[in-house]
């Protein structure tokens, strides 16, 4: 785990998981672009949620890869939260993680200090357990030009959760298909506000808010997620 903002007293943290390949066990890169590319989020998360009081991590892997059975990304995501719930045994955590790191991040929430997951374009291959997930908030952003990992693969896993008894909601991205390049500033901005939410309820954007609340699955436009 490598740390960001380390606030004295922090009165929540978020943990941030990038992007990988299914299968590769050579070490990340020392330049590593999926790492790089979650520096945004943590800036604006930073800036938006709980100034000066929130706790802000990297999760580091040993292996670029999923490898199949031995979820080594699930495997550092638990070992993080275990290094900071050790130093911190009382604050929530959310998980924010893209691609791979969205499918270890959702693995690792059934920790009793998660509040929830924020899935960014995630990977959600059919199957994957979704019972550990109940009462916990679950956001996916997701571009459905996503040539990557599968946007309807996104919303039927939230399909599944949201009937296991967690608090899901899709939002569907205009554009960024997976790297989440092309109108960056609305995923950060939504990032930052669903993270917010988690943490605050009474902060989660009423598009959100309505979604979690209503049907099985519910996905809404970027466009209607916009400040409580």
């Amino acid at each position: 785990m490598q740390v960001r903002t380390a606030p004295a007293d922090p009165s929540a943290a978020v943990l941030l998981l990038h992007g990988g390949r299914a299968d590769a066990l050579t070490a990340p890169a020392r330049l590593n672009l999926p790492a790089w590319r979650m520096l945004p989020f943590a800036r604006a998360i930073t800036r938006r949620v709980l100034p000066g009081k929130l706790l802000v991590a990297d999760v580091r892997y040993r292996h670029r890869g999923w490898n199949g059975a031995r979820a080594d990304a699930a495997r550092d995501a638990r070992q993080a939260l275990g290094e900071l719930t050790s130093l911190h045994p009382a604050v929530p955590v959310v998980l924010v993680g893209h691609s791979m790191g969205g499918r270890a991040a959702l693995r690792a929430a059934d920790h009793p200090q998660v509040r929830g997951v924020v899935g960014l374009a995630p990977w959600c291959p059919p199957g994957e357990p979704v019972a550990h997930l109940a009462g916990r908030q679950v956001i996916f952003l997701h571009d459905e030009n996503d040539t990557v990992t599968d946007a309807h693969g996104s919303w039927d896993f939230l399909r599944r959760a949201h009937r296991s008894g967690a608090m899901t909601c899709g939002v569907a991205m205009p554009q960024g298909r997976h790297a989440m390049l092309g109108g960056s500033a609305a995923w950060h901005r939504i990032t930052a506000a669903a993270v917010e939410g988690i943490l605050q309820p009474h902060l989660m954007p009423h598009a959100v808010a309505a979604a979690q609340a209503g049907p099985v699955g519910s996905v809404v436009p970027a466009r209607d997620v916009t400040p409580a």
